[in-house]
């Protein structure tokens, strides 16, 4: 994908205009609560992917894809008028994965407070192993030296 700033801009405003057309303009009863989370366009502006989620389980996450994919032309036409360059990008429609993921990460970090939790426990009734940990250890002198 692009990083020049050009690509950045037109990006961000297809970012807008997709989720504007979604809110006020798609009226496909498959579309479920979806929220465009981000656009990326190529550096020569020919292709757009943007990430989208969508509140629910995998039956409205389906129901979603499907009406997003029939609405592609829609949504590209208003692209297109609203960018006004002289090609509009072909839209890819892709379903982020950062909810899941963002979801995973909480539980792992719950089960490390569990963890800690349990430590800090067993650590209350805990006992050193010797009396001095820093005591200087004993040399044994070697009887074969001369």
């Amino acid at each position: 994908m692009g990083n020049s700033h050009r690509s950045q801009k037109v990006a961000d405003r297809i970012k807008v205009v997709v989720a504007q057309l979604l809110e006020t303009k798609i009226k496909d009863p498959r579309l479920g609560f979806v929220t465009v989370t981000d656009a990326r366009v190529t550096g020569d502006l020919q292709n757009a992917s943007i990430f989208y989620t969508v509140l629910g389980g995998d039956a409205e996450r389906a129901a979603t894809a499907a009406a997003l994919e029939s609405a592609k032309g829609v949504i590209r036409s208003a692209v297109g008028k609203d960018l006004g360059t002289r090609i509009t990008p072909s839209l890819e429609f892709i379903l982020d994965g950062l909810p899941e993921s963002a979801q995973a990460l909480d539980s792992l970090l719950e089960r490390v407070h569990q963890l800690d939790a349990e430590v800090a426990k067993a650590r209350e009734n805990a006992k050193p192993v010797v009396e001095d940990a820093y005591k200087v250890p004993r040399v044994v002198e070697n009887k074969f030296d001369n």
